[in-house]
């Protein structure tokens, strides 16, 4: 049986001749994507649904599980589709050490959830948790998420909470949620504080030399609609074109409090899917075509046009490189250059989240354009006229040696 295995082994050998061997394929960058109030503990908690918000394109699922059991359960759910969980349960503060040692190995683990939205007495308390749970398990994170600036009295009393987050809990990432789309009757607005909150927290995770997440708000209650693929849109790269690197939405299954009316989440109370559902999917793909921009970059400005750029932001005054001409006609568009390894990008969003932008664009011929499918073609076969839906982005990519 050897020697005929040998003669095959030859055989297959010659056949192929001098043909090079394929090299394994390089597994693309994927940004993270994170689902809050994913699914419930009980009887919704089923491979099935698990796989719906895998193929919905999230990675990380946070369930908000109120049972070591359930805890546990979501971690083996996760595993089994290829995600990671934020794990959370009574027991992760009332022994943390024993509770850690349980699951640290578990190949569903993403991070260990402290406390949503603390204020700033609460901060020592969760510093003492952290390390505590640090002690035990030093490869996956503790998570918690810090409120918007529209929380605190002015923005200085935000920057003061961001920093006293950062220097006594040190965290290895800064989270924090701001809903800013928003509806009176038929008018559609965003919170006059969104763009100054990402200054704020992007400022402050550069600082720190850490990375940022962010959100974006997918489930409509009280002035917050049902949302739009260009309010998704918006949200999206806004916190990409900042530099965030793990996307959040807030939520995945509809909460069910009565409190706040929430209501078309992505997935019904009763486990079905709302049209935000197919949005949610859509846009997760859009956002990973073109992972290899932002997943890694480094802000290096951020700037805005317009007759009236946004409250906290900086006007811009000089063109980026390569660009020879921008006009956004008054109008405001967002203006972000990021470096990712060796490579670099100009990023600008339509900053409206209810008008389209025409702008022209000039370039001197060394970027190429990244498409929404993540594809490149030379800038100079496009424009001058760049027509962007709300919130939408165009890309433009440093060609290979420019200076």
């Amino acid at each position: 049986m050897k020697a005929l295995q040998l003669i095959m082994a030859v055989a297959v050998a010659l056949t192929v001749g001098t043909a090079t061997a394929k090299k394994p394929k390089t597994a693309k960058p994927q940004i993270p994507i994170l689902a809050w109030y994913s699914i419930p503990g009980g009887q919704y908690a089923t491979l099935e649904h698990y796989k719906a918000l895998r193929d919905a394109g999230f990675t990380v699922s946070f369930s908000h599980t109120t049972s070591y059991e359930d805890a546990v359960q979501a971690l083996d759910l996760c595993a089994k589709v290829g995600m990671t969980s934020v794990f959370t349960c009574p027991e992760l503060e009332k022994e943390p050490e024993q509770t850690v040692r349980k699951v640290m190995r578990h190949p569903g683990l993403g991070y260990y959830f402290l406390r949503d939205e603390p204020a700033n007495d609460a901060m020592p308390a969760l510093a003492k948790w952290a390390r505590r749970i640090e002690s035990v398990d030093t490869k996956h994170p503790c998570y918690l998420n810090l409120l918007p600036v529209h929380a605190f009295p002015s923005t200085d009393a935000y920057k003061e909470h961001v920093a006293l987050f950062d220097s006594l809990v040190n965290l290895r990432q800064l989270s924090y949620d701001h809903y800013p789309v928003n509806q009176v009757g038929d008018s559609v607005f965003l919170n006059a504080q969104y763009w100054n909150n990402l200054e704020v927290v992007s400022a402050a995770a550069r600082k720190a030399g850490k990375p940022f997440w962010a959100f974006t708000l997918d489930t409509a209650h009280g002035s917050y609609p049902i949302p739009t693929i260009d309010q998704l849109r918006l949200q999206l790269y806004a916190d990409l074109a900042y530099g965030a690197q793990c996307l959040q939405y807030f939520t995945y299954w509809n909460p069910g409090t009565e409190t706040w009316d929430f209501h078309q989440a992505p997935i019904t109370q009763d486990g079905r899917r709302s049209p935000v559902y197919e949005l949610v999917r859509q846009m997760n793909v859009e956002v990973q075509a073109r992972a290899d921009v932002f997943l890694g970059a480094k802000v290096e400005s951020v700037r805005h046009t317009g007759d009236n750029i946004p409250l906290g932001t900086t006007r811009l005054t000089s063109l980026p490189r390569h660009i020879t001409r921008l006009d956004t006609h008054g109008h405001g568009a967002l203006v972000s250059c990021l470096t990712n390894g060796s490579k670099h990008y100009t990023v600008v969003q339509n900053t409206s989240v209810t008008e389209p932008l025409s702008m022209d664009v000039a370039t001197d011929g060394q970027l190429q354009l990244v498409l929404a499918d993540g594809t490149r073609q030379p800038a100079a076969l496009y424009g001058p006229l760049f027509i962007l839906t709300p919130g939408n982005i165009v890309v433009f990519e440093e060609t290979v040696g420019g200076k």
